[in-house]
């Protein structure tokens, strides 16, 4: 039978006979001996946890901002995003005139420019064929532009227009436009 009262300085007993010391003492060894379980698996695990991580060069690349204002119009120029080049060119009213003019059905891939471009004479399009991963001819003022004033892609016969629509060759989509947002009249983010 159990005990429920004891004079000072006796044991007293749990209903199931155990000391009530006993019952303390393994609850509490049973709870320091899983935090420092716990504790050991997470120092042991964080160095894995923390490599799984994108590197300081891959967030530097995250998003890449573009100061317009030194880009003439009619030129370009090409910087990197996420180890792509990416094609930022400052179009001429003609350039924008025929990527406007040129109707929808004949097109391989029908994209309208305004569509492509946030402000009219500022085309951003990631610089690699869609056919097999080429870098386009275009961005230099000495480089052939192909039939249709934009890009042309050498290695195959792709020729690109002034929107960065696919208009003869083997590609068989649009440059690709990547996510961007004006900060400014004169600068843009990428990514």
């Amino acid at each position: 039978m159990a005990q429920t009262s004891a004079p000072s300085g006796a044991t007293t007993h749990s209903p199931a006979g155990a000391p009530a010391e006993a019952v303390t003492k393994r609850d509490f060894l049973k709870l320091t001996t899983t935090a420092f379980a716990v504790v050991g698996v997470g120092a042991l695990a964080w160095p894995f946890i923390s490599s799984l991580a994108p590197g300081g060069d891959v967030l530097a690349l995250a998003s890449t901002d573009v100061d317009l204002a030194p880009i003439a119009e009619g030129s370009a120029v090409t910087v990197m995003w996420r180890g792509k080049p990416v094609f930022v060119r400052h179009r001429t009213a003609a350039e924008i005139e025929a990527a406007r003019a040129e109707p929808l059905s004949g097109l391989k891939d029908p994209a309208a420019d305004d569509s492509r471009v946030q402000q009219a004479p500022w085309l951003v399009v990631v610089g690699i064929c869609t056919h097999l991963g080429c870098v386009p001819l275009g961005q230099r003022p000495t480089d052939a532009r192909g039939d249709f004033g934009g890009w042309f892609c050498p290695c195959h016969g792709s020729h690109y227009d002034t929107s960065g629509r696919i208009r003869r060759g083997p590609a068989p989509t649009n440059l690709e436009v990547p996510s961007y947002t004006f900060t400014s009249d004169t600068a843009i983010r990428i990514g």
